[in-house]
């Protein structure tokens, strides 16, 4: 394991944020060339827009890959297999000529990304201690909520310096640098190192743990939370007859907060603790879950803002909790870090993508379906929160109280005399 000077840390932090933000870079860098990707590969904008879904199928499935594969080959080279996996595809992406080339090169771009999603946070939890992986994690995540907000802005400028191919030219140039990058900073792994991860658990067995599976629904219902708003709610605002420009704006309060939040669990950890920090900021996201239920359905408030800024404080509980429930997670499994990493971000994606499809099922409802949605999400996080408290499955079972046919006889009779 590699010991770092003071500057080769920070250096290795910003290694480490590249690579978590790697996918949403290329999921969002392109939106602004959807037209001029439409005009130049002559299809039309629902075959451009089914890009991103074809992005987003990849990036579901490749969460699953990289734990068999870093068992097989390492960290390292799944990393550099991934990166160059990317590169390939955005180099094909630059030069694509028709529509199904273009898909198909976005869906294997997925696929590449995945390993620097999965792979990063099972090297903080590998090479740091849990207190050490919490600050790690604690450093890096609030900055993810960056790349929505930037990579549109900074594919709108490549695409008006260069043209649309220019932005996936820059892609294929970052993930090259990453690849360089990873050769320095992961240590290369023995073939028995290999063999020891070989020998770790099944997708199945990590099930099996309620902490994990706590952590991760937690997560997964955050998350589904927050994107049950972020569905919805540009269709609200049009509603409500603001333009373009004012719904891009609006975007900006929940990402400075959800940064904002993030450091700020920082402090809370460092002062109580986590498992105190984690109570502390699942209790101001059910109070804003109540007051957004209050404001969407209780209440005709006949304007969005209290809306928009009860979820900014939403955002910046979820950009704390975050940091927390994912380091409990993959502590749990701290051998098999990689393969609980995918799982773990296999099943947030889903259940984000699941709350956001119901959500816009019902966006014609605006403000209301935003409030159902984030209520339900809530009983979420709060059937996480306990399932994570569990040692065990078999813990439930002392819960319930099995039916006793001598108490049923005994209370007929009681009946009966009354």
């Amino acid at each position: 394991m590699k010991v770092f000077s003071k500057t080769q840390y920070y250096v290795f932090l910003g290694y480490l944020a590249l690579l978590s933000m790697l996918g949403f870079v290329a999921t969002d860098m392109y939106l602004p060339a959807f037209k001029s990707i439409e005009v130049s590969l002559q299809t039309s904008a629902s075959q451009v827009a089914g890009s991103l879904t074809a992005f987003l199928a990849g990036l579901a499935i490749g969460q699953l890959i990289y734990g068999p594969l870093v068992a097989r080959v390492g960290k390292r080279n799944g990393l550099i297999f991934g990166l160059g996996l990317f590169a390939l595809a955005s180099t094909v992406l630059a030069f694509a000529e028709s529509i199904a080339v273009f898909n198909a090169a976005r869906f294997l771009q997925a696929i590449g990304a995945c390993s620097a999603g999965v792979i990063w946070q099972a090297i903080v939890i590998e090479k740091y201690d849990a207190e050490k992986a919490q600050k790690v994690f604690s450093n890096i995540m609030p900055l993810v909520a960056l790349s929505p907000a930037l990579a549109p802005l900074l594919g709108a400028f490549v695409l008006g310096l260069a043209g649309w191919q220019a932005i996936f030219i820059l892609l294929t140039v970052l993930a090259i640098l990453l690849v360089a990058a990873t050769s320095f900073f992961v240590d290369k792994e023995t073939i028995a190192d290999n063999h020891q991860v070989s020998q770790g658990r099944s997708y199945w067995q990590l099930l099996k743990s309620p902490r994990y599976v706590g952590n991760v629904a937690i997560f997964g219902a955050c998350s589904g939370a927050f994107f049950s708003y972020l569905t919805v709610w540009p269709i609200a605002m049009e509603h409500y007859g603001y333009s373009a420009n004012e719904i891009g704006l609006s975007f900006i309060p929940q990402t400075i907060m959800f940064i904002v939040g993030g450091y700020s669990g920082k402090v809370l950890i460092r002062k109580f603790g986590a498992e105190v920090a984690l109570k502390l900021l699942l209790g101001l996201f059910f109070f804003c879950v109540a007051a957004i239920a209050a404001v969407t359905l209780l209440i005709d408030t006949n304007s969005l803002i209290p809306l928009l800024a009860i979820f900014a404080v939403l955002a910046a509980a979820n950009g704390a909790i975050y940091p927390i429930v994912v380091n409990n997670a993959l502590q749990t499994f701290k051998e098999d870090a990689t393969k609980a990493a995918g799982l773990q971000n296999f099943l947030q994606i889903s259940i984000a993508f699941g709350a956001s499809s119901i959500v816009a099922m019902f966006a014609e409802h605006t403000t209301v379906a935003i409030g159902i949605g984030i209520v339900v999400c809530a009983f979420g996080v709060l059937l996480g929160y306990q399932v994570s408290l569990l040692k065990s499955w078999k813990a439930i079972s002392q819960h319930i109280t099995k039916p006793d046919p001598a108490r049923i006889a005994l209370s007929e009779q009681v009946n009966k005399q009354d």
